[in-house]
Parts: C-alpha cells; sequence; structure tokens
C-alpha cells in the first residue's frame, strides 16, 4: 500500500557512474538484493550516516573509507535483506571482507569500496551468497536509465516500489544533471531515519562545498521525516560528484545547484513517507510562528509521533482535539495557546485557546478523507517555520512488522 504517483522517473545518464545488480538469494531467491555503484576515477563523495549509537558495520566502515582514501571512493556496494547490524567483531570481518573482494575484481584499493547493508539486525551476513554475487553485479554495470531503475529495486526491503529523483539544471551554457535513489518505508524516524539514498551529479563541487550542500538538503529533507519515531543502525545517504561537468562556483552557481539538489532530495524524502509501511494518508505538517525552527520541528515532531493522532488519521475521524492535545504537549516553553491556531486543510480548526467557531464535523471529516492531509499550526509567536511529512498509522503497519521476519 502506497499513497500517489508509483512510477519511476526517466534518469539521463550521467557519464563515470555505472550501477550493477545481482540477485544473491541474500534473504529471498529471484529478487534483487546486491547492488554495485561504479564512480570515475577523481570523483567527490560526501556522507552523512546515523546517529544510533548501535550503528551498523557497514556505517562504520564506510566512515572510515570515507575519511581515510585519498585518491577517493571509487565503488558503492550495496546490499538488502540483511542489515548487519548489532553483529560485533564478525560484521565488521563481513562487511570489510565485502569491500576487499570487490576490491580484488575491481582491480582498486580496498579502501576505495564503501559498504551499505539494509534489513534484518542481528544477524550475520551470508557471505559465501553475497561474495558469489558480486561478479555478476559488475557484469550488468550501465549508465541508462534502466540501470537506475534496477538498482533502485535492489536496495529495497519493505519498500513497495523503487524510489527515485533527478532534475537537469542549467548553469549558464552548461547543463548539470542531478539523479538520487532511495529506500525506506518503516523504522522512519530523523538522524536520518531508516533509509538509504544515493546521488549522483556530473557537476564538479569543492569538497567543502559538497559536504555543506549534503548536510543542508539532508536536514530539510531526510531529517524531515517520520513514520513510527524509531532511528535505524544502517542509515546513510551519500552524495558523489563526478567533476567532469561546469563548476558550480560563485553565488548564483551555488543557489541553482542547491535548489535542484533539495529538490531531488525532498522528493526521495518524500516518496519514503508516501511508501510508508502500510500507509494510506501522506501528511505535511507545517509549522509557522516559532521562535526558532528547532521549536517549530518541535511541535511537528509531537503531532506526527501521536498514535491517537496518526490513528485518527488512518481512521478518515476529524478528532481535532487529538492534534490540540498534541501542539500542547510539545516541549515549548512559555506557550501562549490563545495566539495558536491550526488549520486543517483549508478548514480553520483551532483560534483563540478552542474551536473556531465556523469549524464544523462535516467539514473536518472530509478533508480526513483525503490521501493527503496538510496540518498547518502556527504558534504566534515568532517568524520560523518548519515543515514535516508522515503518514497515517494503520493495521498493515503492524501486520507488516510482526511478520518481518518470517
Amino acid at each position: 500500500m502506497a499513497v500517489g504517483d508509483a512510477s519511476f522517473p526517466e534518469m539521463p545518464a550521467i557519464p563515470g557512474v555505472r550501477l550493477g545488480t545481482a540477485m544473491a538469494g541474500i534473504k529471498k531467491a529471484d529478487r534483487r538484493d546486491l547492488v554495485v555503484i561504479e564512480v570515475p576515477e577523481g570523483a567527490r563523495m560526501a556522507g552523512v550516516f546515523t546517529r544510533n549509537a548501535f550503528c551498523a558495520a557497514p556505517v562504520t566502515v564506510a566512515r572510515e573509507h570515507l575519511a581515510t582514501e585519498q585518491q577517493g571512493a571509487r565503488y558503492l556496494v550495496i546490499n538488502t535483506g540483511n542489515a548487519n547490524a548489532g553483529t560485533g567483531k564478525v560484521g565488521l570481518r563481513d562487511a570489510r571482507a565485502t569491500c576487499a573482494e570487490l576490491a580484488r575484481l575491481a582491480g582498486v584499493a580496498a579502501e576505495a569500496v564503501m559498504p551499505f547493508s539494509t534489513g534484518v539486525i542481528g544477524e550475520s551476513l551470508p557471505m559465501p551468497r553475497l561474495l558469489a554475487g558480486l561478479p555478476a553485479a559488475l557484469e550488468t554495470l550501465g549508465e541508462g536509465s534502466e540501470s537506475w531503475h534496477q538498482a533502485g529495486e535492489g536496495i529495497l526491503t519493505t519498500d513497495t516500489r523503487p524510489k527515485g529523483a533527478s532534475v537537469t539544471l542549467e548553469l549558464g551554457d552548461a547543463t548539470v544533471t542531478i539523479n538520487g535513489i532511495a529506500k525506506g518505508s518503516g523504522m522512519i524516524q530523523p538522524n536520518m531515519a531508516t533509509m538509504l539514498a544515493f546521488v549522483a551529479t556530473d557537476a564538479c563541487l569543492d569538497q567543502s562545498l559538497l559536504e555543506e550542500l549534503l548536510r543542508e538538503t539532508t536536514d530539510r529533507s531526510f531529517n524531515c521525516i517520520t513514520v513510527d519515531g524509531d532511528t535505524s543502525t544502517n542509515d546513510a545517504c551519500v552524495l558523489i560528484s563526478t567533476q567532469r561537468g561546469p563548476a558550480v562556483v560563485g553565488e548564483e552557481a551555488i543557489a541553482i545547484f542547491r535548489n535542484g539538489l533539495q529538490r531531488v532530495m525532498t522528493d526521495l524524502a518524500q516518496a519514503i513517507i508516501r511508501d510508508g509501511e502500510g500507509a494510506t494518508k501522506f501528511v505535511t505538517l507545517q509549522v509557522n510562528g516559532a521562535t526558532t525552527r528547532q521549536e517549530a520541528l518541535d511541535v511537528a515532531f509531537t503531532v506526527a509521533h501521536s498514535p491517537l493522532v496518526k490513528t485518527a488519521l488512518y481512521a478518515s475521524d476529524a478528532n481535532w482535539g487529538r492534534i490540540l492535545a498534541a501542539v500542547g504537549r510539545a516541549p515549548v516553553t512559555e506557550f501562549d495557546v490563545s495566539r495558536v491556531t491550526i488549520d486543517l486543510g483549508e478548514i480553520r480548526l483551532v483560534e483563540e485557546g478552542g474551536r473556531a467557531p465556523c469549524y464544523t464535523e462535516e467539514a473536518g471529516s472530509t478533508v480526513m478523507a483525503r490521501d493527503e492531509i496538510p496540518i498547518r499550526i502556527d504558534l504566534g509567536r515568532g517568524e520560523q517555520s518548519a515543515t514535516v511529512w508522515t503518514t497515517d498509522l494503520s493495521h498493515d503497519y503492524i501486520t507488516i512488522n510482526a511478520d518481518y521476519r518470517s
């Protein structure tokens, strides 16, 4: 079950970036579950990772390789079906062995390979099957849209569909492409949500700018989504610059590129929410009138994480008091509720501390019955704002997670 358009976009080739997949049988037979991404020599890469203290072995190794490989990473290897998390020293050994074998096959240093995993926590990788799948993944390396699509399929777990986004930008007389794929459906919560995302561009960016733009756009995309309030052990987002296209220099060019990158990141983040486990609603929570952006985020996430709000959304029940109560328990000091307004779509729910005089149950129920629901909250105390995207909480969410390991 998912909300909205399920189509995967056409992805223009980014010269030097090739993607290949294999069916290694890591958890299930006859499905793509191993992906290799090759980037050209001289490419630059930046990454952001989970803040979970029990970070997975591939996260540890990817961080190490990203920090130590002076010549730049050349390959990313991603497996699904097994998170290689909570696996201790054995997990680190397996992640490094995966890098070493791919490096041997490709003729690069082991440190030039970055590993990523997603799937069940606490189980060791089936290394013979995984390693046996690497040659097949390398044999299928390609640059075209179909390769991006197959790679998008190859990183899924409980997702129901692959997620991709692409933009083409004009920088002066030159054209720049930004492509991205992502996975994520459950255990979604900021820092960074349970997700993997791989974004590439042919633009030429300085390393410091690459890292800055990745942090900025991640904070306003993947760190603004939540399905269930759980933070994964394996989250990672990687931004690759092939350095083969026009240079992004000067305020105007940087602004154009930043906006394009934000579009790709936001599209991917929203695609994760649209495909949230058991989701029947796509919910936009916009908080305005806060004293700080963090205050706005605190209010938005308090509402987004409320089981009572989420179940009302699933039931299409205009029980607006649940939204009011969640806003009221957000960690905001000196809260003047008389200045707060809450709108459900085009309907005013709350003003001056209580139900808006113009509100009717019929109007509220009409909005709640929609697949896409905007909720706007104005705190009336400042100029800062934030937007968060979330889902409802359905019976299917429980079923999916109760049956996850079966």
